[in-house]
């Protein structure tokens, strides 16, 4: 086994592990290890919320999840000789749940999806989907089962939602301004345009006294996907992956989390996929000077690995960029494409039985496939939510006989 660089006991939050991590982007987080180029090894990552969510029947815990926590990061691991310019390669050997263990954690042997309420964050069909609802998932070796969404039962695709290296003063500045600029164009959104840095709850790893107030007060939230990696959530960034990060400080600083045990295209929910704690295994090399000699500069690249479900029949739904709420048309919007799909896959679930809140939870969790299929026909993008049919432990497809409606029970409810 890979020696264990960052150690994480699951009876603890994270702010009381021997080694804190952190949940602020910046560039003066200290490491906690350095490795050569060339060296394997694992980073125990905590549930991204430090364990706010529960494994039981109401939806009340994501309902109030405080949102200043998360996410909470593993590292940074420092990588020997990693200069801005260089490009950081990294493979993903492994990763999965808590190893043989049960327990209370999001991660020791089962995991969540969560919807969250609008003005908690929302998720992509807030509008039509405000309040929180939670599913529970059971692991069974590579299988997830729900109690809240009986009837399926699906091989899922771990990978990590959010794994990057750190950012430099500069660009650090650049992220705050640019999304301060964003918020102000609508500065009481809800839910809102983006998060700004905020010092409530703030972790800054193993930094103390002025350096931890600092980095408090400037870091980033870890919301998004950046220039650095961050929140990608990609589905396929499975075993068997190489990533090339951009370095942009010394050492890289290699942090992350987040990990998931399945997720669809675009984990809609906003808490869309199955949410745990648990490893990664890495292998890292460093290509020097290769932000300049590929022209990554402002984003990662990276080559999927090939371990995914075998699903091959698919039900598949088309939205287009209409607005069918009020009849209006809009031009080549591939996001309003995606969103109509979705909603076409939920009215169409619930003809079987399943509320619109276990499909939904259901699109963000499982290994569907979203595709942007047209963006140059105007007006309309087309989009494309691949479902694959052998979830279900009946026929979805349609036929002349109707749907096989049933008693499909009902995901966890937040109190009235």
């Amino acid at each position: 086994m890979p020696e264990i660089l960052f150690n994480v006991d699951h009876s603890k939050s994270m702010r009381d592990q021997d080694v804190p991590g952190h949940n602020r982007w910046h560039p003066d987080v200290p490491t906690v290890a350095m490795v050569k180029p060339g060296a394997e090894f694992r980073m125990e990552c905590r549930d991204w919320t430090d364990c706010q969510v529960g494994n039981n029947d109401t939806a009340n815990d994501v309902r109030d999840i405080d949102l200043t926590i998360p996410h909470m990061l593993s590292g940074p691991i420092g990588v020997e000789g990693a200069e801005p310019g260089d490009l950081l390669v990294v493979d993903i050997l492994d990763l999965g749940p808590v190893p043989q263990q049960s327990g209370d954690a999001a991660g020791q042997g089962w995991g969540y999806t969560g919807i969250f309420a609008k003005a908690n964050g929302g998720g992509f069909l807030t509008d039509y989907f405000p309040d929180a609802y939670k599913a529970i998932w059971d692991f069974h070796g590579q299988q997830a089962v729900s109690r809240h969404l009986p009837g399926i039962r699906f091989t899922g695709i771990t990978h990590p939602g959010l794994f990057g290296t750190a950012p430099s003063a500069e660009m650090l500045a650049r992220w705050n301004t640019r999304e301060k600029a964003l918020i102000d164009t609508d500065p009481n959104r809800v839910p809102p345009l983006a998060v700004p840095p905020d010092s409530t709850n703030a972790l800054a790893g193993t930094a103390t006294g002025d350096l931890a107030t600092r980095i408090a007060a400037e870091g980033a939230r870890t919301v998004p996907a950046r220039e650095n990696g961050g929140n990608h959530d990609i589905k396929n960034f499975t075993r068997g992956s190489r990533v090339f990060y951009p370095v942009y400080v010394k050492d890289a600083k290699l942090s992350g989390g987040d990990l998931h045990f399945s997720q669809g295209d675009g984990e809609i929910t906003f808490c869309g996929a199955i949410e745990m704690g648990g490893f990664i295994d890495f292998h890292v090399e460093l290509i020097k000077g290769g932000m300049e000699t590929y022209g990554i500069t402002t984003n990662p690249v990276f080559i999927p690995g090939n371990v995914e479900p075998r699903y091959t029949e698919f039900l598949t739904f088309i939205g287009v960029s209409v607005d069918h709420d009020t009849d209006t048309n809009y031009y080549l919007d591939a996001t309003l494409a995606y969103r109509r799909a979705c909603l076409n896959a939920v009215e169409y679930f619930k003809k079987f039985g399943y509320s619109g809140e276990q499909a939904y939870l259901l699109l963000g969790s499982s290994p569907i496939e979203g595709r942007i299929s047209g963006i140059v026909d105007i007006p309309n993008a087309c989009c494309s939510l691949y479902v694959p049919t052998a979830m279900f432990d009946f026929d979805v497809r349609p036929t002349t006989a109707g749907p096989m409606k049933a008693d499909r029970g009902q995901c966890a409810m937040a109190a009235a």
